[in-house]
């Protein structure tokens, strides 16, 4: 309903002073609205306009000048964090992958450790092919899926060093394999076809991870290619390949070169993995993903980035530094050693 205004409401006294008179003058309330919105509002919004954008000119400073002071310590992470834990940056591809020598060499591997890795928030599909080649039992095994904050895969390279059935576990312990046993190794990691990344070394470990990049394993492929030292190893891996499902056709041998695609297992894979706690650990790493990118989004380099983290969000930071499997996964390692 629309009420009556009575003309008396809607005037307001302006009282001017003059020298020796007061005169009382009556205005029109739009010209007081007009006089107002000049010379109280329009400038008391210039100044909260400045005033915001001074503030953001002001907070950005502070940063950037956090940030260059921590700069200097976290190249100094780059190469004594991410040293000590086994890996190196490449910045053309933003990923970290392992150096020839890390602490993780020592520990070898078996199949325990990939039944660690679930629990421990790594949800990775695993592909051993062990095979015989020489009198001596040796393992290339393929990872790829989600490390926590990274999406990222493995090709590792392994000998026999004795079978745990003597202690009552199942399966063999393997140890690295030595360095003139190395081969020269390449893979594409894709999503949904997509290519993330590329690798190619000798090595008995060739690694890759991407930070804050979230996968399902079942989104990720593998494209590898191993040279082989010898067609009778060539050999025997293929039927290796063969005897755990993969069919001829998704086999390419060139010399002593083996080509294929890891995209589904055909192993058993750990028991630790199921679909339902698939799921809730993969919404957990979904979500430090999501931190890890708005954490660092107005940031380029990964020496910045570990600034802002370490200052801002220091419980991202202790996740990031754990680049690919962390040491709790090699726990096994110690009910083992003695019997090495």
């Amino acid at each position: 309903m629309v009420g009556i205004i009575p003309e008396a409401v809607g005037r307001e006294l302006l009282i001017l002073p003059e020298v020796g008179v007061i005169n009382i003058i009556p205005l029109e309330i739009g010209s007081i609205l007009i006089a107002v919105l000049l010379y109280i509002f329009i400038p008391l919004l210039i100044i909260l306009i400045l005033g915001r954008a001074l503030y953001v000119i002001l907070s950005k400073a502070s940063k950037a000048a956090g940030l260059g002071m921590s700069l200097a310590q976290s190249d100094e992470e780059l190469e004594g964090v991410f040293g000590v834990a086994g890996y190196d940056y490449d910045p053309k591809q933003d990923i970290f992958y392992s150096i020839l020598n890390p602490w993780q060499r020592k520990f070898g591997y078996c199949r325990l450790y990939d039944e660690a890795l679930a629990p421990l928030s790594m949800i990775v599909d695993c592909e051993p092919i062990i095979f015989e080649c020489y009198g001596q039992k040796w393992m290339i095994e393929f990872w790829k899926g989600q490390y926590c904050l990274n999406t990222g895969c493995e090709i590792g390279f392994y000998r026999e060093v004795i079978d745990l059935a003597i202690i009552g576990l199942e399966g063999s312990f393997f140890t690295s394999v030595k360095d003139e046993e190395m081969m020269q190794m390449a893979f594409c990691l894709k999503k949904n076809g997509k290519e993330l990344f590329y690798r190619e070394d000798r090595h008995w470990w060739l690694t890759g991870f991407k930070m804050g990049e979230f996968s399902n394993p079942s989104e990720l492929t593998m494209e590898i290619a191993i040279e082989f030292n010898d067609l009778n190893m060539c050999y025997a891996f293929i039927n290796a390949m063969l005897q755990v499902g993969y069919m001829e056709d998704e086999i390419i041998k060139i010399g002593n070169r083996v080509y294929f695609t890891f995209g589904k297992p055909r192993t058993r894979q750990p028991f630790t993995r199921t679909k339902i706690t698939d799921w809730i650990i993969q919404r957990k790493n979904k979500f430090m993903c999501e931190q890890y990118k708005k954490s660092t989004e107005e940031f380029k380099t990964i020496e910045e980035k570990l600034a802002a983290l370490k200052k801002e969000n220091p419980n991202i930071y202790a996740k990031v530094i754990n680049v690919g499997k962390s040491q709790e996964v090699f726990k096994s390692y110690e009910k083992i050693e003695r019997y090495i």
